[in-house]
């Protein structure tokens, strides 16, 4: 039976940073002073550090201290969207839709290795939370998944497949509990 062999030289996929060493660097003192010391409550400060790093952010998105974002080249947020003290390790793109809500310690992954390569390789792929989906607090998005129009991922939850639109998700992995009516 072959073993895994972890080395520098593993096999990193479609995984590209798309950005300079320099500008790595530079995002690395921005965050750790910003963003991840709390530092600054001001969400507006933050959507700008966020968009002079190359984020799309739209108009009036809500920024929270304490959010990890690991690149916010790779990010982009719809307009009226609240992040909380989340955790987005963006290997690979995430694309926020408007109207949406990732609460306080939840925790999207675009990223993952290769069980099955004895390399361990990298695999990465985009998540996407389509309008007006919300993730509860603490709760975990896995590398692919889409969060489809209006769906929730309810507290302390794990998506590790696609969420369909208007309807509530709960447990580990998730499953469908019931549909999701929006009252005026």
């Amino acid at each position: 039976m072959l073993k895994t062999q972890l080395h520098k030289d593993f096999d990193t996929g479609n995984f590209k940073i798309g950005a300079s060493v320099m500008k790595q660097f530079l995002w690395y003192f921005t965050d750790v002073f910003f963003f991840k010391s709390r530092v600054m409550p001001i969400s507006s400060v933050l959507v700008f550090f966020l968009k002079l790093f190359g984020a799309k952010i739209g108009k009036q998105v809500r920024i929270k201290p304490g959010i990890h974002i690991k690149y916010p080249w790779k990010l982009e947020v719809g307009n009226y969207s609240w992040l909380a003290d989340c955790y987005i390790d963006n290997l690979d793109e995430v694309k926020i839709g408007e109207n949406c809500c990732i609460s306080q310690q939840a925790i999207l992954i675009t990223g993952n290795h290769n069980y099955k390569s004895s390399a361990f390789d990298l695999l990465t792929a985009p998540i996407t939370l389509e309008d007006g989906a919300w993730i509860g607090a603490a709760a975990r998005v896995c590398p692919g998944v889409t969060l489809h129009s209006h769906a929730v991922l309810t507290l302390g939850s794990v998506a590790t497949k696609n969420l369909m639109p208007y309807n509530i998700y709960q447990g580990n992995p998730a499953i469908k509990i019931k549909e999701r009516t929006i009252k005026e």
